[in-house]
């Protein structure tokens, strides 16, 4: 049993969770999370559909103090600042297409990477970034067995990634294409589910 559980524990690495629309937390309505590490002692990912619409990227690109010999084109490489999670708020992820690699970049096979620091962010606003890229600050993390547990619970869905969801345009759009990807609509998924 142990050796199927070590076995098995690592599965929502690289995957998304879709929150259910019974979600009982208020910071996971609606969520769509990249998941970036999943094992015995808990797991952690980004939400890709969250905006913080208080935080403007450029005015985060000042206060970093990033500096280049190139002229910035901020308005050209603005992004909108993501809500990766409740946890480490002012700590900042990039997650990436996977064409773009630092020494740091974690790589999530083919088609994504993430990054937390600051020389990504330089990359980006002097044009040498990833094609595709969402940045966001803090991350959501679950301890040992909490996810597991939500899971049985009914509160998730898990589907593979897909580029032409995580990198949207339209955030508000992601939970129901996240959702079309299991071949139902939202309205035929049910508040009152059991575990078999």
């Amino acid at each position: 049993m142990a050796e199927r559980w070590r076995r098995k524990i690592d599965f929502l690495k690289g995957k998304l969770l879709i929150a259910m629309p019974n979600m009982g937390d208020t910071r996971f309505e609606r969520a769509v999370i990249f998941m970036c590490d999943h094992d015995e002692n808990g797991a952690m990912g980004l939400i890709v559909n969250q905006t913080i619409p208080q935080i403007e990227f450029s005015e985060l690109v000042s206060q970093l103090k990033i500096e280049s010999d190139i002229t910035l084109n901020m308005p050209e490489v603005d992004m909108i600042v993501m809500n990766g999670g409740p946890v480490e708020a002012a700590r900042g992820f990039l997650l990436h297409s996977s064409e773009f690699s630092k020494k740091d970049t974690v790589k999530f096979e083919p088609d994504y990477g993430v990054t937390g620091t600051v020389e990504a962010l330089k990359d980006v606003v002097t044009g040498q970034g990833p094609e595709k890229k969402l940045f966001m600050l803090g991350y959501a993390g679950w301890g040992a067995g909490q996810l597991e547990a939500e899971l049985q619970h009914n509160s998730w869905l898990v589907v593979e990634p897909d580029p032409a969801i995580i990198f949207h345009n339209d955030n508000n759009e992601k939970w129901t294409m996240a959702i079309g990807k299991l071949g139902f609509e939202p309205g035929m998924l049910s508040t009152l589910t059991g575990c078999a």
